[in-house]
């Protein structure tokens, strides 16, 4: 992984000693709620529902065992012993002290970590592939793209004060598992006519208040070019975007504005004065950055000898063979296995992991996965070099941590936002939503039988839950003082990304069980032979599911 040089850890310690003046000065009284508003942003602090909440940064979801062993020693000494993995792949604290912040900064700078843009109108973590640089159908490792665009961003004076905050992400894969198509920017790494291996630019997807499927704005782009067309694009919104409304502020907005074709016009025009400009990125650039993503020391393994250990293991075990089918992924190296940790578990918040969880999967990461592990944006976390011998091994010690609940990708794998537990800005509870539909949901030969179903909730229309691109997704909404949840079906955050249609009137919170086990009893008496939720939803449209739902005997 991308390692600091001495001028990186020199930026980020100077980060904390003024952030500490800026808290000591607000303390004091010196400085305003106002004033310190923006200062906080900038280094990741909220002012939340109970308490603030701090957002660490962690750059396209990769981190070091250290790093982790470091979050649970934070987590147990300024919050209360856990800490929650976003959809951006960061690290949110819920409980710290505003004036305990500085400290837990400068801990985290002790192992090359921060809270720089994590919040605020800027350019936020680029997300990617969790299975980066080790899946199989990978075009090529899109990390290192990822971290020159960390480099570039952080800091970067012109995109400071953006209209809205801005959020990229990338994938180097046929299957897209980084939710490209719904990013203010999305890139894809894909091939040309002559085979040269370049960009696809999608520009103008998003969430929230609008949801967006993003438009193709360049399908081939040299990646050399890869800056100063970004640049481009965030210049001409820079410009244009709104900023009298923060609800209208996103690039998506203005995108629709204008129309994607005026819009690829102003960029185009904007590309011309800086297209060979000083951001161009030569070969050494990306060579340098693909040094930090070098495979690791892998062991020659026999493949055929490693797959029949693994058989026999999973012959004699049929719920170890489960956990295998369904959290666990090819790699691309013989005798390895990707290997995703559920942090999911009934009676455990979505995305949640206690510190003991965390020093647990920090030795795991060391034992079994050369000291790295990777967080998704689904709320999980990922070992990826895994030898196949140590597989059962693994599991048993997951399994005594309650990190080896075989559903990912299942009904239950759900994605779920703070809410109004947490949020300020929630008009309702997730949590409990989550749990109930946890607890209903808890046989697990039925989500196998069900197979492939997402199922996000939100807690408000900023979307933090993902709800639209759900094949399934819930919206806390507010009516009179009262909450209430409003249902979608048919979204999808895949390359076949669609938005969910809602369904009708909205339920209470004890009904939500209820209502999701009617949407899976139509799904499977309409399903056909293999389908999933989602095929059999654009099948059969949402009709029959509404005319269930709503029958009056329900």
């Amino acid at each position: 992984m991308y390692v600091y040089d001495q001028h990186d850890q020199k930026i980020i310690d100077e980060r904390v000693a003024q952030f500490r003046d800026q808290t000591n000065r607000y303390t004091a009284g010196e400085l305003s709620e106002e004033e310190f508003l923006p200062l906080r942003l900038q280094n990741g602090l909220y002012v939340q529902r109970l308490a603030p909440m701090l957002r660490v940064a962690v750059p396209y979801g990769l981190m070091s065992s250290a790093q982790l062993r470091k979050l649970a020693e934070i987590s147990r000494v300024y919050d209360k012993g856990y800490a929650h993995i976003s959809t951006r792949q960061n690290v949110q604290l819920n409980w710290p002290l505003v004036a305990e912040v500085p400290d837990i900064l400068a801990d985290l700078a002790s192992v090359q970590m921060h809270a720089i843009q994590t919040s605020g109108n800027c350019i936020r973590n680029t997300t990617t592939d969790q299975f980066a640089g080790v899946a199989c159908d990978e075009l090529q490792d899109p990390r290192p793209y990822c971290e020159i665009i960390r480099q570039w961003s952080t800091l970067h004076p012109e995109f400071a004060f953006l209209p809205r905050k801005f959020k990229i992400a990338v994938c180097g894969t046929e299957e897209d598992r980084a939710a490209i198509r719904n990013h203010d920017v999305g890139i894809e790494l894909v091939t040309n006519d002559s085979n040269e291996i370049g960009l696809k630019v999608l520009v103008g997807g998003g969430l929230g208040r609008t949801p967006v499927i993003g438009s193709v704005i360049c399908e081939w782009l040299d990646k050399k070019h890869m800056l100063t067309y970004l640049e481009a694009i965030l210049r001409v919104y820079n410009q244009h975007g709104r900023r009298d409304n923060k609800y209208k502020a996103r690039i998506k907005i203005l995108v629709k504005a204008m129309g994607i074709a005026a819009f690829r016009e102003a960029v185009e025009k904007e590309w011309e004065a800086t297209k060979e400009g000083p951001s161009t990125l030569h070969d050494a650039v990306f060579e340098k950055a693909r040094a930090s993503f070098r495979a690791p020391d892998y062991s020659a393994f026999d493949a055929g000898e490693t797959s029949a250990i693994l058989h026999g293991e999973c012959e004699r075990d049929g719920i170890f063979k489960q956990w295998v089918t369904h959290n666990t992924e090819d790699h691309r190296v013989p005798g390895y296995r990707i290997v995703t940790l559920s942090l999911k578990s009934t009676g455990y918040t979505p995305g949640d992991i206690t510190a003991e969880q965390m020093e647990l999967v920090a030795g795991l990461a060391d034992k079994y996965s050369f000291g790295e592990l990777r967080t998704t944006h689904q709320q999980n976390l990922v070992l990826a070099d895994v030898p196949v011998s140590d597989l059962y091994t693994l599991w048993q010690n997951l399994q005594s941590a309650d990190l080896a609940t075989a559903n990912i990708g299942l009904l239950t794998d759900m994605i779920c936002c703070p809410g109004g537990d947490f949020c300020a800005l929630a008009n309702a509870k997730s949590i409990p939503v989550a749990e109930a539909i946890q607890t209903r949901f808890d046989d697990i030969d039925y989500l196998h039988d069900l197979g492939p179903i997402e199922l996000n909730i939100s807690g408000c229309m900023n979307a933090c839950g993902h709800h639209h691109i759900g094949h399934i997704g819930i919206l806390g909404v507010d009516k009179k003082g009262q909450e209430f949840y409003q249902v979608c079906l048919g979204g999808s955050q895949a390359k076949d990304a669609s938005l969910g249609k809602i369904l009708g009137p909205s339920f209470k919170q004890d009904d939500m069980p209820d209502i999701i086990e009617n949407i899976l009893t139509t799904y499977l008496s309409q399903r056909q032979l293999e389908e999933n939720f989602l095929d059999t939803y654009r099948r059969i449209g949402i009709e029959p599911f509404k005319e269930r739902v709503y029958a009056k005997n329900n």
